[in-house]
Formats: structure tokens, C-alpha cells, sequence
């Protein structure tokens, strides 16, 4: 039997949750063969309310950091099983938490005619399963592995205390602005049909300029075109030549299944996210082959300031609003948006320190800056 949850978080957003995962169950389906259950809503509830009390607590002067992942043993791979079940409470969790701290390491949850337990853990689990992870006190994250099996996780839903952020799939948080919807930057770079899973190189890239925690600003120009320079303080910091191409000859491969493809592909990601932690803009072209870092953004000569941006992120509820630029951050901020002001067929990204992170682009239909926060999709 389920203990009557007192976390208001976790009955708000339970319902959309079990939602979610039957819709990414049945589409799952001509993919995988065998996937977990949909789990019902209480069940759902149950667990993030023992997660967020656990995440409250410390042990030994140390919050816990952990993933629960909703499954069978016989549904992971290679588990570790405890000799006898554990009763799911947020004393249990903070026992275990030092043992599970390590990134990619879930503890398995069961439930039974007394409730929830633990049996053990694993590092494999099917796709759209229901994983929670505790990132800080009051900081939960729900996901699912992704059913083409490429990148990290899928996140859901993000609940920081009472604030509760849906991700919103279907308009991007941007109903009222169809065309801008479909306007907006393709986070996801497909493959070649039939040729593996899809490649989100924004959103790995993203992922890489935020693990650093130094923040970052990356300058996305259009292959072939020059124009980008008026918009840099010559001469540039640190340019590069050749272009470094490893992304772009990956994907360039007409093989996407050959093995170590994906792991060559996140190094790939992973390098070029590093060099966003040098002070100044990191600068690519569209096909993601590096052109120089530390650049200094400056006004095009024959340009104007820029003076507004419309302001979104793909969240359930949200609305777009308009503000001036110096209201949405720092430097940087303001950099990414005169930039793209400046240079329209270009994108900025901006890692903030904070974990916010904003991807600019320019709206022909607006005439102006789009600033789309997409740290919901990243946590």
C-alpha cells in the first residue's frame, strides 16, 4: 500500500507524467519489443515524494545525488541485487546514496502489495523508462531513455520545489506563433533514414558547454560566408586552421551503425564543448567544423544597437515575452543577441554559470532576436 504523499509537487505533475509515458510507450513500440508498463500516476506521485524528502536530507553533511529508475530486475541490464528488498523511504535513500553517486548508476525500484522498495541497482535501462534523478536539495529531474538509444536521457519534467517545469513537445512553449515555431533552430540534426538513430548534436554540444560550469557563448555562422568577421574585434583570439572537421566527417559517414560511430561522435562533442570555457565566443559554421575561440563580439560598423527580443522556452503554460536583452542575462547574453541583431543567419548559444541556457536566433517574420531557454531540456 502507497503512504499518502505530502509533497504537492509530486500530485501537480504525476498525471501529465503517466501522459507522457504512454504516449512514448505506444510510439516506442515499432522500435522495441520490450518495454516497462506505463506506470499509473500514484505510483509516479509516490516516488518523487520520497525523493524530494530524501533530497532535503544529508548525510554526513552532504546532500544526496542519486537516479531511481522504475523497473524490474529481469527489465535491466546486469543488475546488482540486494539479498532482500528495501523499503522505498527517504532514510533508505540516503543510506544507499553514497554508493550510487557515480553518473549512469540507477537504483532499481519495485512495488508490491506493501508498497515501494528497492532491489538493487543497475547501469542499463530500457527505453522509456521512468528514471527520477535527485540533482541538488529540492532539484528533481523526471526522464526516459531515448527509444533510438542515442545521447543521454529524454527529460521530462523538472521540479524545484513548487516550481514545476513540463517540457512541452508539441509547440515549444510557442502556440501562438506558429510560423516562429517552425522557424526555430532544429535541435535534433537526423540521420540518414535507415541509417541509426537521430543525432541531437545541438543538444549534446549544449550538454558539453554546460559541464564545465564556466559558461560559454558559441557562434553558429553560415558555411562559405565571411560576413561573420565585421562582427568580431580583429584579430581573432585563437583561430583555427584547418577548420577541426571531426564532427562534421562523422557525420558526413554513410555507416551510423558501425560501432564506437556514437562514442567517436560525443568525443567529438565533448572537444569542442571545451573550448566554450576560454574567455571570449567560440566560433563554427553551421556543419559544427570549429573556426577559432576566444573571438570578442563587437556592433557591426554600419549596424544598430540591438534594442528587443522575444523570449521563450518549451515549457507547458508558458508565453513569450518581449524585453530588452540586457533584461535576459549578463554579457554574454547580450553579445549572443547583438550578434545574431548583426549577422541573421547566424545562431548564438549562451551557457550561463547558473545552468541556464539560451539558444538566439534571428525571426524573419518578428524582425527580431528569438531567445528560446532550453535548460529544461539539459538538467
Amino acid at each position: 500500500m502507497l503512504s499518502e504523499p505530502t509533497y504537492l509537487g509530486a500530485r501537480m505533475v504525476a498525471p501529465a507524467l503517466e501522459v507522457h509515458f504512454a504516449q512514448h510507450r505506444a510510439a516506442a513500440t515499432q522500435h522495441c519489443d520490450s518495454l516497462p508498463p506505463t506506470p499509473p500516476a500514484a505510483l509516479l506521485e509516490a516516488i518523487i515524494d520520497v525523493a524530494f524528502w530524501a533530497s532535503l536530507r544529508r548525510e554526513e553533511g552532504r546532500p544526496p545525488r542519486i537516479s531511481l529508475a522504475l523497473l524490474t530486475p529481469e527489465e535491466a541490464g546486469h543488475p546488482l541485487l540486494f539479498g532482500y528488498r528495501l523499503r522505498l523511504t527517504p532514510q533508505v535513500l540516503i543510506k544507499l546514496a553514497p554508493a550510487v553517486e557515480h553518473p549512469g548508476i540507477h537504483l532499481g525500484v519495485g512495488f508490491d502489495d506493501e508498497g515501494l522498495y528497492v532491489w538493487g541497482t543497475t547501469t542499463q535501462v530500457p527505453p522509456v523508462c521512468f528514471v527520477l534523478e535527485v540533482v541538488e536539495p529540492g532539484l528533481l529531474v523526471a526522464k526516459h531513455r531515448r527509444a533510438d538509444g542515442f545521447g543521454k536521457f529524454l527529460n521530462v519534467a523538472v521540479l524545484r520545489g513548487d516550481h514545476i517545469r513540463v517540457v512541452d513537445e508539441d509547440t515549444q512553449g510557442l502556440a501562438d506563433y506558429p510560423t516562429l515555431r517552425a522557424a526555430l533552430p532544429a535541435i535534433a540534426q537526423p540521420a540518414a533514414p535507415g541509417s541509426g538513430p537521430a543525432v541531437d548534436v545541438r543538444l549534446e554540444l549544449a550538454r558539453a558547454m554546460r559541464a564545465h560550469g564556466r559558461g560559454g557563448l558559441l557562434l553558429a555562422v553560415p558555411p562559405g560566408s565571411e560576413a561573420w568577421r565585421a562582427s568580431i574585434v580583429s584579430p581573432l583570439g585563437y583561430p583555427v586552421a584547418p577548420a577541426y572537421t571531426s564532427i562534421s566527417g562523422l557525420l558526413a559517414e554513410p555507416d551510423h551503425t558501425r560501432r564506437d560511430w556514437q562514442d567517436d561522435l560525443l568525443e567529438a562533442i565533448e572537444v569542442l564543448g571545451g573550448f566554450t570555457a576560454v574567455d571570449g565566443a567560440t566560433i563554427i559554421n553551421r556543419r559544427f567544423e570549429l573556426l577559432g575561440f576566444g573571438a570578442k563580439v563587437t556592433r557591426r560598423a554600419d549596424g544598430t544597437a540591438v534594442e528587443e527580443i522575444l523570449l521563450s522556452e518549451p515549457v507547458v503554460g508558458s508565453s513569450p515575452t518581449r524585453l530588452h536583452p540586457a533584461k535576459n542575462g549578463g554579457t554574454r547574453h547580450l553579445a549572443a543577441a547583438q550578434f545574431v541583431h548583426d549577422q541573421p543567419g547566424a545562431l548564438a548559444l549562451v551557457a550561463s554559470q547558473d545552468g541556464n541556457f539560451t539558444v538566439f536566433s534571428w525571426s524573419a517574420e518578428l524582425q527580431l532576436v528569438h531567445a528560446h531557454r532550453i535548460d529544461v531540456l539539459l538538467l
